[in-house]
């Protein structure tokens, strides 16, 4: 029931008629309320932190982006009093407060562990990782023992104009993939949880079973509720509609029409084009070709706490899909060795970053057990060219990117597939080259993906390691074409004997 200060505060903000309404309102506990510019999508964050909420943290990608939603709040509340621009927190009478945080970093996430917040708000999701949404979506849940406050999370945005952005797609698949078997209308609720640690649409909140704790799993709601500026009186008004019909396509029809169908266009000076990556994920099975053999294993080891130590294995041109382990869990190079040790099969090559960290002490470990393990270092020069022949590298980092690109490309004779892990997807997806004075092809540094996307793409250069090594070990096997039984792991985690293919060549997998 609404206390007087409640009621004083809610008519300091009324939602505007139609989709605005319908957001304020759904019981979804999941809201993704967007799509066109001009709809009120931050108006909508702000204005249900001022009216419904005990503590409220709405979140923009970078610092300097939470200005607007300041700017927002003052518009409602009239002034600027209660904030501090020192904290970024705003309090409201009766011990309320709204905080306005930021994520810049994959790491930053870990700043807001185990603080609870009643309304978790994301302006701007697309520009957030899944990773950093999943995180900071734990801690939603209310402040006080026995208080009746709803808790909800609400993300807005329009259709992703990046690689990095797409995962929305997926998350809220059933309103915005066209290809989904079961589409779902706006405002219509949905129900999901992770069952097996996958993420599962199910037929209510449950429970669905219980965990590895004997706790019950239940579901949470999630639902989207398209919006346009032509839903907003005070946009349409300003004139922002010709604004945006004057943008030239694709953005036009993705900002004015909230169009998710839309493909987010590449980068022009991007390493591996999206199109080819999406291409080679719809030949993944989720079992390696009969008798393919783990040809390389690539190994990108984290270099910090936030960062991940990632396997990803290879068998001919089939992918499996990548292991990922906290850098925490990988704290020294003994550590990272015995991961290997435990996950490589069939006497593969390892290819290990050794650029910094645990990198070259897991490398030495490996040697000492007599494990193929190649020591990889990017920064080493290359005497190679691209395959026309027509362009050198600058470095090792730049041939193996550019031999991933050049299997991949779809006129060529290979079939690599890759599996359907949105992270590894987008990692591929980020890099961008150039030609440096001397006309040498350069990847961008991975320290500067890092600055630009707030992550490092372990889960790429590892695929990418694991391509451009493991030629000696096929190389043996086409010497020496003895059949022999080999015992493969499965995503399910079962094993199963497989028949060699030694005595088949190389290019029956490639």
């Amino acid at each position: 029931m609404l206390t007087l200060l409640g009621r004083e505060l809610q008519r300091r903000w009324l939602p505007l008629p139609g989709p605005q309404t319908a957001a304020l309102t759904t019981e979804a506990d999941v809201l993704f309320y967007g799509g066109g510019a001009g709809g009120g999508k931050s108006a909508l964050l702000c204005g249900v932190a001022v009216t419904e909420h005990h503590r409220s943290r709405l979140f923009r990608r970078e610092s300097v982006q939470v200005r607007g939603l300041v700017d927002e709040c003052t518009k409602i509340m009239g002034s600027r009093d209660g904030y501090s621009g020192q904290q970024n927190v705003w309090r409201l009478p009766g011990d309320r407060q709204i905080e306005f945080a930021h994520c810049q970093y994959e790491h930053d996430k870990e700043k807001y562990q185990g603080r609870a917040a009643d309304l978790i708000g994301f302006d701007e999701i697309t520009h957030f990782s899944e990773s950093q949404f999943r995180y900071l979506i734990n801690w939603n849940r209310a402040i006080r023992d026995g208080a009746q406050q709803r808790t909800r999370v609400i993300v807005t945005g329009n259709p992703p104009e990046t690689a990095e952005g797409r995962w929305v797609v997926a998350y809220w698949a059933p309103w915005l993939d066209p290809d989904h078997p079961n589409p779902a209308q706006d405002g219509e609720l949905r129900w999901f949880t992770t069952i097996g640690g996958v993420d599962r649409e199910v037929d209510g909140p449950g429970p669905h079973g219980t965990d590895a704790l004997g706790q019950p799993i239940v579901a949470k709601s999630r639902t989207f509720i398209r919006s346009r500026v032509t839903d907003n009186p005070y946009m349409m008004e300003a004139g922002y509609a010709a604004t945006l019909q004057s943008l030239p396509e694709p953005l036009r029809s993705m900002l004015l029409e909230g169009r998710f169908d839309l493909a987010a266009s590449d980068d022009p000076w991007q390493v591996i084009p999206s199109s080819w990556v999406e291409l080679a994920q719809r030949r993944w099975t989720i079992d390696p070709p009969a008798g393919a053999l783990m040809t390389c294993m690539g190994v990108d080891v984290a270099q910090g706490g936030a960062d991940e130590t990632v396997l990803v294995a290879r068998h001919g041109s089939y992918f499996a899909a990548p292991k990922a382990f906290k850098g925490v869990d990988t704290k020294d190079g003994q550590a990272v060795a015995g991961l290997v040790f435990a996950h490589m099969r069939d006497g593969c090559e390892i290819a290990i970053d050794v650029g910094g960290g645990w990198g070259a002490d897991a490398h030495g470990h490996l040697k000492g057990q007599k494990i193929k393990s190649v020591a990889v270092n990017w920064v080493e020069p290359s005497i190679g060219v691209t395959r026309a022949g027509s362009l050198p590298f600058l470095n090792k980092r730049a041939e193996s990117w550019w031999r991933l690109r050049e299997a991949l490309d779809p006129n060529g004779s290979e079939r690599i597939a890759l599996p359907p892990d949105k992270t590894l997807a987008a990692d591929l997806a980020t890099p961008l080259w150039r030609r440096t004075p001397s006309g040498l092809i350069k990847i961008e540094d991975k320290a500067d993906i890092r600055k630009r996307i707030g992550r490092s793409p372990d889960r790429g250069d590892a695929a990418v390691m694991a391509w451009a090594h493991g030629g000696l070990v096929e190389q043996e096997r086409a010497n020496n074409p003895r059949p022999t039984m080999a015992v493969v792991e499965h995503a399910d985690a079962k094993r199963r004997p497989h028949r060699s293919a030694t005595s088949r060549s190389r290019s029956s997998w490639r």
